[in-house]
Order: C-alpha cells, then structure tokens, then sequence
C-alpha cells in the first residue's frame, strides 16, 4: 500500500493446544487498507491467528500490535474498546434465528449509551443498502439463503464502521456464483470504508479477487508471502498445489 502504515504487528506468536502445535513462530505486518489472505490447509492454524488477534483465544507466546495497542496487555475494558475497532465475520454469519434482520443488526449495540445507539440504529438501512439486501430488514435468517445469511453478518459487521474486518472463511458453503458475489462485495467494502481486512480461505478464486498481498500457513509457520501473480506460478510444491 502507498502509505505503508502498520495497524497490525505481530511478533513470534506461538499457540499449542496440548502436544498440538497449531502456530510455532508466526511474525507479519498488515498495512492500513489492504486485503491480506491468509492461505492454508485446513487445521494449519488461520482461524486461530485470527482469534489470537482479538483474544477469543489466549496467545502462548508472542506479541500482537492492533491499531497501537498491545492486545495481551490489555484490561477487559480496554480490550472491548479495540474489539469494537474490529468487524468478525464468521463462518456461519453467526444470525439469531428468532429475530429479524433488523433485530440481529441492532442487538450488537444494545450496550452502548442511549444517545449513541440510536445514532448507529439509523445505519441499519444503509448498510442493508451496501450489501444489496435493503428489502430482507424484516425477514428472518430462515427466508435467506446462505450467500444473504453471510450479507446480513456482513451488514451488521459494518454497522460500527471498523477499521479492520476479519474474514474467517467467507465463501465457505456456497455455489460458485455466490462465492464470487461475496468476493467482490469484500473489495466493495474495502474501497467504500478503507478498511484493512485479513481474509481466512482456501478458496483460490475468492483469494485473486480479494488480495492485495497473500501469506500461507503451513504446519504452524508462514511459508509463503507475495502477490497472488506471484504465488500463482511459484515452484514451490505446496504453494504451487493450490494453484493446481
């Protein structure tokens, strides 16, 4: 990126769950309105770096700079301060099911001061509208399919215009066309917000889409890092065998 400002260091994290060591020495940098997609089997490690990241789970080692903030340093408080910095889209777009989609939009905000809540409340509509889905504010998670579920999850991601949004496998689930759909939504939001995103996946067409830089994880450690171009056409025979 043309400015090159770090919102996210991390140093020599390391994760083990018992004798299982999911991410022995993981070091990057993330920069202020790229898309970084982070590549790898399944059970190599990307959903817990993005959990380590925001401290759904506790680090065993290492350092995480987020927006200046040392994330193992931090009180509750201050800790729930930087995760509203922070849009996480799960897998699953993580809806209520017996609440309507305007409901699940604003029940993140049931917490904030009075004043406040309402003035994001008004938001609903516009970030219904910034994902193509302004006519679903009434219906429930059960009338839409999979590709409007991850939408909505998106929508209320966007409803406390985060600077950073977390992407764990965002296409997962879906027919091809939908997967695209959601893959240029993702840069949608990236130029609308200037966000900067981490994007989990092993979708390679959700990857050359959304990149701006890559990374891949293998057995617990960063083996790869470039440009999709430049990935595509490595000689490496893990890196080349997603490509394949």
């Amino acid at each position: 990126m043309e400015d090159k400002i770090v919102v996210v260091e991390i140093e020599n994290l390391k994760k083990s769950f018992g004798n299982n060591h999911v991410l022995k020495d993981i070091s990057l940098q993330i920069f202020k309105g790229e898309n970084l997609v982070v590549l790898g089997r399944s059970g190599t490690g990307k959903s817990v770096l993005i959990k380590c990241l925001v401290r759904l789970l506790h680090s065993d080692e290492g350092k995480m700079i987020v927006l200046g903030e040392n994330v193992n340093e931090l009180n509750e408080d201050k800790l729930d301060k930087l995760r509203t910095k922070i849009g996480f889209l799960f897998q699953s777009g993580a809806l209520y099911d017996s609440m309507t989609v305007r409901e699940n939009l604003e029940f993140p905000l049931r917490l904030l001061p009075r004043k406040e809540r309402e003035l994001l409340y008004s938001r609903v509509p516009e970030v219904l509208e910034n994902v193509g889905l302004s006519e679903a504010i009434d219906k429930m998670p059960s009338e839409l399919s999979g590709g409007m579920r991850k939408r909505i999850g998106l929508a209320r991601t966007l409803i406390l215009r985060p600077e950073i949004i977390l992407y764990d496998e965002p296409t997962t689930g879906l027919d091809p066309i939908t997967a695209k759909e959601i893959s240029y939504l993702i840069i949608n939001v990236q130029k609308k917000y200037n966000t900067t995103s981490i994007i989990i996946t092993h979708d390679i067409e959700c990857a050359r889409i959304t990149s701006n830089r890559m990374v891949m994880l293998k057995e617990g450690l960063l083996v790869a890092e470039g440009k999709f171009s430049e990935l595509s056409v490595s000689k490496d025979k893990e890196v080349s065998s997603f490509f394949a």
